[in-house]
């Protein structure tokens, strides 16, 4: 049965029983979650050492499958329900056919109504601007929650996402699954031996071709309206979104195209390149953001090309740091003497610092600091010291990298069980997805703004500053807000 999106939660912010009970009925259900399972949070459930935790998986398709089968592999999970709007949908049937048993659902509001009791934690791999109300809920119903990065669509979301998991006190991982990895190891080492000491700057880039790339850029309104794929709920996948037409270009991925829905490049990549820097060095939220270059700009998707300036102060004995980011096709940067690159292009001279301008550059970062510069990749790829020669000359005292004792989907399955801590988790992930949540506040109006971290409001723009919460939530989804 379809949702009503019209109806509308009246009144004072209701407990949570009356919540989900008026939130299904309003979406067609009439059974109401039992009291074991909304006052879940009040009694933690023990793990023995032997024993699976049981997992439901919301988004089935493209990277939410992948997480699933991730999560699966480590040998850690039960899959006990399997929810898609589009469920049916092709790039579903493969989790559908490994996990036949398992109930299924397209709304994952009727999901924790009918098999809630049975679910210990869940997997959010959703679009962005979905992964708020889904995480929310389940949280407040006691349920452990890995969610794709980034965590959430606006900075306010976040925030509620943050102060949630501390609420509820469930384990929570962001899907940065390099945070888990050799450079998460290796950067936590070399920070605390004082390799990595004094950066002042960081060039992130991430150059490879997006989906908006092939849009027309004369584009002014939205796609029109298309036939609704018979497998599709539409009104949930909308969810807390203003209403949209359906069209494909919203759909498999092209959601992360739309402002309205997704977070650009920026927010794709930035989580796999900034994680490391941004916990050790303790960035925490930027003073200023400034864009330098928005080729393409307009008010509907993301720019062709985007450099952005991230100005973060200084912090105890650590100096301020500007991060200055780059995507796009043609806006490569330019990479210092030393760097290794072997793809230059002949007819593009040099700078006038004398660095080198590369015709192309996988994803990855350049760290400087008074006495080093860093070379990263991107993921759980290592840090390299350049030039070559620096890094022969330090490499007897260097210290030794740990190796990881658990993948990042290992880590939250432990987390769950009470055996490790999460190290992406929401107090961590959640300040990094609000840097990218600034940022592309800045891309969407093409204008530099200056952001006080103390009071966490844009001071210069108040336009901008109204964005930190967003459009309000589309009626009968405004609970979500409150839990």
């Amino acid at each position: 049965m379809k949702h009503n999106s019209n109806i509308h939660l009246q009144g004072k912010v209701h407990p949570r029983r009356d919540f989900l009970k008026k939130g299904l009925l309003a979406a067609g259900g009439i059974s109401i979650i039992p009291g074991e399972v909304i006052f879940a949070n009040a009694k933690k459930k023990s793990y023995l050492p032997s024993e699976k935790v049981n997992l439901a998986c919301v988004g089935i398709g493209h990277r939410g499958g992948e997480i699933a089968k991730a999560l699966h592999a480590t040998g850690l999970a039960n899959i006990v329900a399997l929810c898609d709007v589009d469920m049916g949908g092709k790039h579903t049937l493969e989790l559908m056919e490994m996990f036949p048993d398992a109930p299924r659902f397209q709304d994952f509001r009727k999901m924790f109504d009918k098999t809630g009791n049975k679910i210990d934690a869940v997997s959010v791999g959703t679009p962005d601007f979905s992964h708020f109300p889904i995480s929310m809920l389940a949280m407040s119903l006691g349920k452990h929650v890995y969610v794709e990065k980034p965590l959430a669509r606006t900075f306010q979301e976040v925030e509620l996402m943050m102060a949630a998991a501390k609420k509820y006190n469930v384990a929570t991982q962001m899907g940065n699954q390099g945070h888990s990895e050799a450079n998460y190891f290796q950067f936590k080492a070399w920070k605390e031996a004082g390799i990595i000491k004094d950066v002042t700057a960081i060039t992130a880039h991430m150059n490879n071709s997006r989906r908006w790339h092939s849009f027309d850029p004369s584009i002014t309104k939205f796609p029109e309206k298309q036939d609704l794929p018979e497998t599709m709920d539409w009104d949930t996948w909308l969810g807390t979104a203003q209403y949209h037409e359906y069209n494909k270009d919203y759909h498999h991925g092209q959601w992360r195209c739309w402002y309205d829905f997704g977070m650009g490049a920026l927010g794709d990549w930035g989580a796999h390149i900034l994680d490391t820097a941004h916990e050790f060095l303790e960035l925490g939220l930027p003073t200023e953001i400034e864009p330098r270059r928005l080729e393409g700009h307009n008010s509907f998707f993301f720019p062709f090309s985007s450099t952005l300036v991230f100005k973060f102060p200084k912090r105890g004995n650590m100096p301020p740091v500007d991060i200055t980011w780059y995507d796009g096709l043609d806006n490569i940067p330019a990479v210092p003497e030393g760097y290794g690159v072997a793809e230059i292009d002949p007819n593009i001279p040099p700078p006038s610092n004398g660095a080198v301008q590369p015709a192309k550059l996988p994803p990855g970062k350049i760290i400087y600091s008074k006495d080093l510069i860093f070379k990263g990749a991107t993921h759980g790829a290592t840090l390299r010291i350049i030039p070559e020669t620096k890094a022969a000359a330090l490499a007897p005292s260097l210290p030794e990298v740990p190796l990881s004792p658990s993948n990042h989907f290992e880590n939250f399955l432990l987390a769950c069980k009470g055996e490790e801590k999460c190290r992406s988790s929401f107090d961590i992930a959640g300040p990094l997805s609000q840097v990218f949540n600034l940022g592309v506040a800045a891309q969407r109006l093409s204008s530099r703004l200056v952001f006080d971290p103390v009071t966490r409001q844009i001071t210069n723009n108040k336009y901008a500053n109204q964005m930190l919460i967003g459009a309000p939530p589309r009626r009968g989804w405004e609970e979500y807000y409150k839990l």
